[in-house]
């Protein structure tokens, strides 16, 4: 089971998954620190509230981050701006297994309005659960990009 904090935070589309994930996942026992928000009526922009998850994992190196939008685009682009970050959009959980194992993703962007609520607990779960596979080749290709 993965140790570190889980930064998570969503625009007004993805309260209601945001909510829903926070609560499965304290309640196996994962520390889940959440950056909000919780009104869907309160309209924010998605890079404000990627920011929050990006700038808390800058101290919290051994942290991890979902961050929810509608498509879950904007989350991956705004997240993939900074340089200790490594964002996936998944949609499945096969994808979130080899995004960590490959590429040592340390940010999930799920689309909030495309995820049915059970995948993208899968896929959360294969987030948090896959081990990278650091082989020198990984390994030089994520410096190369951090």
């Amino acid at each position: 089971m993965f140790n570190g904090n889980i930064y998570i935070s969503s625009d007004h589309h993805g309260v209601g998954l945001k909510l829903y994930l926070t609560e499965m996942l304290s309640a196996v026992g994962y520390k889940m620190v959440d950056l909000g928000i919780d009104n869907p009526k309160e309209c924010v922009d998605f890079p404000e509230i990627t920011k929050r998850v990006t700038d808390a994992m800058i101290s919290d190196k051994d942290s991890r981050g979902i961050v929810l939008c509608g498509t879950g685009a904007g989350v991956q682009i705004a997240a993939n701006r900074y340089r200790h970050i490594r964002a996936s959009r998944c949609y499945k959980p096969e994808q979130a297994r080899a995004d960590r194992h490959h590429d040592d993703i340390n940010v999930l962007a799920l689309a909030a309005d495309e995820t049915d609520p059970e995948i993208a607990m899968l896929c959360v779960s294969e987030f948090l659960e896959t081990p990278f596979d650091a082989i020198e080749r990984r390994i030089r290709r994520i410096k190369e990009i951090s």
